[in-house]
């Protein structure tokens, strides 16, 4: 009980850096690997959406530090998981709510098979080997080349394959 009393409550509920600080450094984290998921690792998301594998990320991460003492304050974890929440809520609605932005937040399906002819050019663009597209292939059905008439890799990293008629 004594240790519970002797806690100082001000330095834990406080905030140890300014809040423009906090705010600042969230927001710059949080656009720096926005950027870095949207244009660089594009097919290891998977089946969560980009942003919403970044706030995971940095949310655990910003959070871990206010649990552990990295910050003086639980208060400075708050605010920066809230600055992150912020951003993330706020490219939510606005690709939403502006297709334009969402062109540009998302990326579109990437063709990786038209007609039957693998496009090793969009392949290697995305560091994706020709057994790793015939295991995707063979998942859905697939066995031949013929049977496909379009292959694309999607948004989230997925393979999607549209098979033609019989």
């Amino acid at each position: 009980m004594e240790n519970f009393l002797s806690i100082d409550w001000g330095e834990l509920f406080g905030l140890s850096l300014p809040l423009s600080e906090i705010l600042i450094r969230g927001s710059a984290m949080y656009w720096f690997l926005f950027l870095i998921f949207r244009f660089v690792v594009r097919r290891e998301v998977g089946a969560v959406g980009i942003a919403d594998m970044l706030v995971l990320v940095i949310v655990a991460d910003a959070a871990q530090n206010a649990m552990a003492g990295e910050y003086r304050s639980i208060s400075d974890g708050m605010v920066l998981v809230a600055t992150l929440i912020g951003w993330n809520v706020f490219l939510d609605w606005l690709g939403y709510h502006v297709p334009v932005f969402r062109k540009l937040a998302e990326p579109g399906p990437l063709h990786l098979i038209q007609d039957g002819i693998i496009l090793k050019r969009n392949l290697r663009r995305e560091f994706i080997t020709e057994d790793e597209l015939w295991s995707k292939l063979r998942e859905q059905g697939v066995d031949s080349l013929p049977q496909v008439k379009s292959a694309f890799m999607e948004n989230d990293g997925q393979i999607s394959v549209i098979k033609r008629e019989k």
